[in-house]
C-alpha cells in the first residue's frame, strides 16, 4: 500500500538548491509529490510512495543538500491512500504568500 505525507525542512533550506535536491531524491527513490519554498524560510511538500521509500526520504530530509544547513524535519499526515494523487515528483514554484500581521 502507498502511503502518503506532509513535511516542512527549516534552517538554512532556500537559496543552497535544497529543492532541486530534494526532487533528485525523490526521483532516485520513484516517490511522487512536491516540494516548494515558504515564505517564514522553511520548505514543505507532500511525498508519496512505499513506506520503506518514505522512511528513506524522510532520513535524506533531515541531511539535506550540501550547502544546507537543516534544523529540524517535521512530518505530518502520514497515511496509508489507495492511489497517489500526483504524477511525478515536481519543484512547486508558485510564490507563497507572505505572512500577514493581525490588527
Amino acid at each position: 500500500m502507498l502511503q502518503a505525507l506532509r513535511f516542512r525542512v527549516t534552517g538554512k533550506v532556500q537559496g543552497v538548491f535544497f529543492r532541486k535536491y530534494t526532487k533528485e531524491e525523490a526521483d532516485r527513490l520513484h516517490l511522487t509529490g512536491f516540494v516548494k519554498n515558504m515564505a517564514d524560510g522553511s520548505v514543505t511538500g507532500v511525498a508519496e510512495g512505499p513506506a520503506d521509500k518514505l522512511d528513506l526520504f524522510c532520513a535524506w530530509l533531515k541531511k539535506g543538500s550540501p550547502k544546507s544547513r537543516v534544523d529540524g524535519v517535521e512530518v505530518s499526515e502520514r497515511k496509508g491512500v489507495p492511489s497517489a494523487a500526483h504524477q511525478s515528483f515536481e519543484v512547486d514554484r508558485t510564490p507563497d504568500k507572505k505572512p500577514t500581521k493581525s490588527k
